[in-house]
C-alpha cells in the first residue's frame, strides 16, 4: 500500500521539476530572441535608446548592441539545450541569465522600463532553474 503511494510523490515531483524547466527553457529563449533584437538595434544606433547624460556606467550604445546580440545568441542556444533535463545546460543557464541581468543593468539609461523587465524576467529563469533539484528528475 506504500509502494502507490511513493511512485505517485515521484512522479509528482518528476512533473513539477520538469514544468519548471520547460518554462526556464521557454523564459530563456524568449530572453535571447530579445535581447538579440536589443543588440541589432543599439548595432544600428536606432532611436529606440534614450542617451541620458550623467550616469556612472556611461558605454558605447553599439558597444552595448554588441554585448546583447552575443548574450542573446548564447540564451538562445542554452534555452535550446534547457528542453533536455541534463545539468549543463541548467549551470549554463543560470549564468547566462545572470550575465543578462548583469548588462540590463548597466544599460538602464537607454532603455529603462525594457531592462527593468528583462531583469526580472531573468531572476525567475534563475528560480526556475535552481528550485528543481537533480533528485527530482527520477522517477
Amino acid at each position: 500500500m506504500a509502494a502507490p503511494e511513493t511512485r505517485q510523490a515521484g512522479t509528482t515531483k518528476y512533473a513539477w521539476a520538469a514544468g519548471l524547466t520547460v518554462f526556464a527553457a521557454v523564459m530563456l529563449t524568449i530572453a535571447g530572441l530579445i535581447a538579440v533584437f536589443r543588440g541589432i538595434m543599439g548595432i544600428a544606433e536606432d532611436d529606440v535608446f534614450v542617451a541620458t547624460r550623467n550616469y556612472v556606467f556611461e558605454f558605447d550604445l553599439t558597444g552595448w548592441g554588441w554585448v546583447h546580440l552575443i548574450l542573446g545568441a548564447i540564451a538562445v542556444i542554452i534555452g535550446i539545450g534547457l528542453f533536455q533535463p541534463s545539468l549543463w545546460a541548467r549551470v549554463a543557464g543560470v549564468g547566462v541569465a545572470g550575465l543578462i541581468i548583469i548588462a540590463n543593468f548597466l544599460s538602464l539609461p537607454y532603455y529603462p522600463v525594457w531592462s527593468v523587465v528583462m531583469i526580472a524576467m531573468s531572476g525567475f529563469i534563475i528560480w526556475a532553474l535552481c528550485v528543481a533539484r537533480r533528485e527530482d528528475f527520477r522517477a
